[in-house]
């Protein structure tokens, strides 16, 4: 071989194990996050029954999503997807913390779901205890009933 061909097949050779690493490049994973999570030692920071909207804003910021009533629930979600070659990207995991707030604007309830296995799961909840039942008036009346005083109501 002359010197001349020797030149031509290294040239040839780089060529193809430059292209060999841009091909492998190309179909490597890559791993993107989407979203907002506050981090777990700010959510404990969270008063529950004593937080308010605004104190939870200082503390671990505005979410992008809320609750579509009245000043509505505030729901932090972030997702984690993998993209591999020509395929679709594949989501590998997904967390939604709800915040829930009360008619006067205090934390009532802190929950953390997650995706697992295409079923949402409740991983963690936190809530305000209350001895307020949901009494409907029907069941009011029949549970006052054996509590009247005829004497007293025919005004006797």
């Amino acid at each position: 071989m002359r010197h001349g061909e020797i030149k031509q097949a290294s040239r040839l050779v780089q060529l193809v194990a430059v292209t060999a690493l841009v091909v492998l490049a190309g179909c490597s994973e890559v791993i993107r996050n989407h979203g907002y999570i506050p981090v777990e030692e700010d959510l404990q920071s969270l008063t529950v029954g004593v937080d308010t909207r605004g104190s939870v804003e200082d503390l671990i910021g505005k979410p992008s999503s809320s609750g579509v009533l009245r000043g509505g629930d505030w729901f932090y979600v972030g997702s984690k997807l993998r993209h591999f070659a020509y395929r679709k990207p594949q989501e590998i995991n997904r967390e939604v913390i709800a915040l829930r707030f009360s008619d006067d604007d205090v934390l009532q309830n802190v929950e953390r779901f997650g995706l697992q296995d295409g079923r949402v799961v409740t991983l963690s909840r936190r809530v305000t205890e209350t001895t307020v039942r949901d009494v409907t008036f029907i069941r009011q009346i029949i549970r006052n009933f054996g509590r009247i005083d005829l004497g007293q109501a025919l005004g006797e």
